[in-house]
């Protein structure tokens, strides 16, 4: 789950970590208000979505008076802000946060992610604050810091050190201010269960201090039940329809590009099933998890979900039979049918726990458009070439 810059702001200021004062805005009037209510001259008007690269996109803009704070808000309020995150097709800007100038002398970039690899969380900072970490891996790799963090020790000083000596910050002050910042941004990483914390950029005042001028958090779903704060900051609206829809049923579904549909059990079947389409050279229209409870109402909900994408021209189930039957999954194809226009081919595996019995109720269904498959290769193959032949 993501949240608002203004929402991570409020978790960073319960651990101390310094950022600008703000207020968020649903209407132009409502941004002028918070503006005078911060007092100051010059204002930062911040459109506020899911995405990174807000500034480039034009969601970002400073405000020197009211009537600007107030016309700014009027054209970033409501209109499509597209970025590198958010597709082409974009994101409803909803809200504006309305926040102080601050006194920029310098520009950091800072995160806590969870590096797999390492099976730990590493911080990474970086000199090039303000651009697209990407960007900077791709040209300058060596401009990236990186620290790993073992939760067994927690953040020590001498990862502080190791730090502020890569970022080239030699003041003993700001040493010790950047090495508290970073400590704290540890913390809030760790007792919150977030997947990351990105701050881009990280501000260093003309006196020295560390301020994050921005802020994004993801959390991991699992771990929500510990924090029904945290869940209660869920903006539906930021999130994909479907994708919402899907999870009330129990599926995990994520949409891509291409034009065959997959329905699999287990996520490390799934990305495998998706490789072999790409091998045998089709493209998988989506991500599509089951789980281990289907029946034939989260078959057809599937099959309806899919189906929402005009560019799927075939589908592919396929499932290994362990906690969940084959044989019920067969008859979870039959009933979908029945509930849901299913027009394009479905190329059907199934292998397992009572692969046998599914195939004999597939086979004596006689149903045209299903097609059935002996292993993941032979599905593949025939799921491109039913796409190819729509």
């Amino acid at each position: 789950m993501n949240i608002h810059e203004y929402q991570a702001k409020q978790i960073f200021a319960k651990y101390n970590v310094p950022t600008p004062r703000g207020i968020i805005a649903n209407t132009p009037e409502e941004a002028v208000e918070n503006a005078k209510k911060l007092g100051g001259n010059i204002w930062v008007v911040k459109a506020q979505i899911h995405a990174g690269g807000r500034g480039l996109g034009g969601g970002v803009k400073l405000a020197k008076s009211l009537d600007e704070v107030k016309t700014l808000a009027d054209e970033i309020l409501g209109m499509t802000l597209v970025t590198h995150q958010t597709g082409p097709e974009g994101k409803l800007v909803q809200k504006v946060y309305i926040e102080e100038g601050a006194d920029i002398k310098d520009e950091l970039y800072l995160s806590v992610v969870l590096d797999r690899a390492a099976e730990m969380p590493i911080i990474m900072a970086s000199t090039e604050g303000g651009m697209d970490i990407e960007t900077v891996a791709e040209k300058t790799p060596e401009k990236i810091i990186k620290v790993a963090v073992d939760p067994a020790f927690g953040f020590q000083g001498y990862h502080g050190r190791e730090l502020v000596f890569g970022l080239g910050i030699t003041d003993k002050a700001e040493q010790a201010k950047m090495i508290k910042f970073a400590k704290a941004l540890y913390t809030v990483y760790m007792e919150n269960d977030a997947e990351m914390i990105e701050i881009n950029p990280l501000i260093k005042t003309g006196s020295g201090d560390f301020i994050a001028l921005d802020g994004k958090m993801g959390f991991d779903d699992s771990a929500l039940g510990r924090h029904p704060d945290i869940e209660a900051m869920r903006d539906i609206t930021e999130e994909d329809e479907d994708e919402r829809e899907a999870s009330q049923y129990g599926l995990s579904y994520i949409a891509l590009d291409g034009e065959i549909g997959c329905m699999v059990n287990g996520a490390g079947l799934a990305m495998g099933t998706m490789d072999t389409i790409n091998y045998m050279g089709g493209t998988p229209a989506n991500f599509l998890d089951v789980g281990g409870s289907a029946n034939a109402q989260t078959v057809a909900k599937g099959f309806e979900i899919i189906l929402k994408n005009p560019k799927v021209k075939a589908i592919f189930v396929n499932i290994f039979g362990g906690i969940v039957r084959c044989d019920r999954i067969a008859n979870g194809i039959l009933e979908a049918t029945k509930l849901v226009d299913v027009h394009v081919p479905v190329v059907v595996r199934l292998d397992g726990t009572n692969a046998q019995e599914a195939a004999v109720i597939l086979d004596q269904a006689g149903i045209a458009n299903v097609i059935s498959a002996t292993d993941l290769g032979d599905g593949a193959k025939k799921a491109v070439e039913a796409a190819a032949a729509q």
